[in-house]
């Protein structure tokens, strides 16, 4: 064992000069100062309620962040550095999923006695989940005319609306490394012309035939599923959460409540990279 002066060593150092630290680097302390509760008196499980949500939305900011990088090093063919970062996507909604649990822990009365101070406010208002599904091709202007007065929504979705989702971008690269695709494979486009479609399936069927030929695609293509059914899986347990909660009430923001949320779970991002399995 240690003695009492060898541990007491240990901290014999000197701090790095400068003002920046811990807590000025992360600004815990504007952080942990946005918790601002509705409820009079305070109940002690808004804070839990808060907590969670805002955590949804740092992630969601880092899914973003990641999918635009993404989508730029697809659309320069650079195939295993696209992966790389769709691969931390997987690992970030990994722990958003289990993550919507920790809410079952309050029970379905305490969630009452604060959730009508949260009206009309609602997650279905979550304007990154959105911009992270315009990102993925699950483009629905109503949500727009919806998010219409929380300052800045409209912008960023209308932009996002601009840009070609990321089936699109994965499509024009695979054109530029040789595959022989139709002209125009937008989501849009493929959608309503079963032609082109298929002449698209059977592009990305050769990835799927071949996968030891072309591992590097066929991982991106594989990464992209995983993205796809991980949102699913939250989506499943966000919608079994609410259930257990507060049944099959209204929402907050006046959608139907868990039975919207149910309607949701079947929505694909990449349709067609599920539906190539069907071809081979």
């Amino acid at each position: 064992m240690k003695s009492e002066n060898e541990n007491k060593s240990n901290l014999n150092f000197t701090p790095p000069a400068g003002d920046l630290n811990y807590h000025s680097y992360l600004k815990v302390n504007e952080i942990l100062d946005l918790q601002k509760l509705q409820s009079e008196p305070a109940h002690h499980d808004e804070m839990l309620f808060i907590i969670i949500h805002q955590a949804y939305e740092l992630w969601f900011k880092l899914v973003i962040h990641e999918l635009d990088t993404a989508a730029k090093l697809m659309s320069e063919s650079n195939v295993l550095m696209a992966n790389h970062f769709l691969k931390r996507v997987v690992e970030i909604f990994r722990v958003l999923v289990p993550q919507i649990h920790i809410l079952e822990t309050m029970t379905p009365i305490d969630f009452l006695a604060f959730r009508s101070r949260l009206t009309p406010a609602s997650g279905f208002q979550s304007v990154q989940f959105r911009e992270i599904e315009f990102m993925a091709g699950l483009r629905d202007d109503r949500y727009i005319e919806f998010l219409k007065k929380i300052p800045g929504a409209v912008e960023r979705l209308e932009k996002r609306k601009r840009e070609p989702d990321l089936q699109t971008i994965y499509f024009e690269m695979l054109k530029k490394l040789g595959f022989e695709m139709p002209e125009n494979v937008s989501s849009a486009h493929l959608c309503s012309n079963p032609e082109d479609e298929k002449k698209v399936l059977d592009q990305v069927a050769k990835i799927y035939r071949k996968p030891n030929e072309n591992m590097p695609l066929y991982l991106l293509s594989e990464s992209l599923v995983d993205i796809d059914q991980m949102i699913s899986l939250w989506r499943e347990h966000h919608v079994r959460t609410v259930e257990r909660i507060v049944g099959f009430k209204h929402g907050t923001g006046g959608s139907p409540g868990a039975p919207y949320l149910r309607s949701t779970t079947s929505k694909q991002c990449f349709p067609l990279l599920w539906k190539v399995r069907s071809t081979l």
